[in-house]
């Protein structure tokens, strides 16, 4: 990546839904460089997708669970690419210190997280939880700024 790609990065990562045009017209750059940057950053990988930015509260989802996780017996990667299909799960982490992992999650209530710690519990290999669960949230913006 050079600067052009950072250039036209930091016009999608502000609003996915420009146009050639507008980004080229933005960076100084011409239409058709800009289609091949932005496909070859897609290629690689640079550019996982694009979507819109919910407000998951209004959507329902206004109970943030940080979860943490003790995994036994060398599972770790197993056990996190399992919970990371559910779709509550924002992020799986693996992290230093007492717990191997953390979840970050969203419920729409107190039962919904409730069955999702009970069914961690269950797995064969975790053998401990540990749930926070947030009172408010002053920043949730899990977008990249360049």
């Amino acid at each position: 990546m050079d600067d052009t790609d950072i250039r036209i990065l930091r016009e999608l990562a502000g609003d996915a839904r420009l146009s050639y045009n507008e980004i080229a017209r933005r960076t100084g750059l011409s239409v058709g460089t800009v289609a091949t940057r932005v496909r070859n950053l897609e290629k690689q990988g640079v550019i996982k997708g694009y979507g819109a930015v919910l407000d998951a509260e209004k959507m329902g989802y206004g109970l943030v669970a940080i979860i943490e996780l003790v995994i036994s017996k060398g599972r770790l990667g197993e056990v996190e690419r399992e919970v990371a299909k559910n779709p509550n799960v924002y992020g799986v982490y693996d992290v230093t210190g007492a717990s191997d992992a953390i979840v970050i999650a969203r419920f729409k209530s107190r039962e919904a997280l409730s069955m999702f710690v009970k069914s961690l519990l269950a797995s064969e290999f975790v053998d401990r939880t540990l749930t926070h669960v947030a009172l408010g949230t002053v920043k949730e913006d899990f977008r990249l700024t360049i």
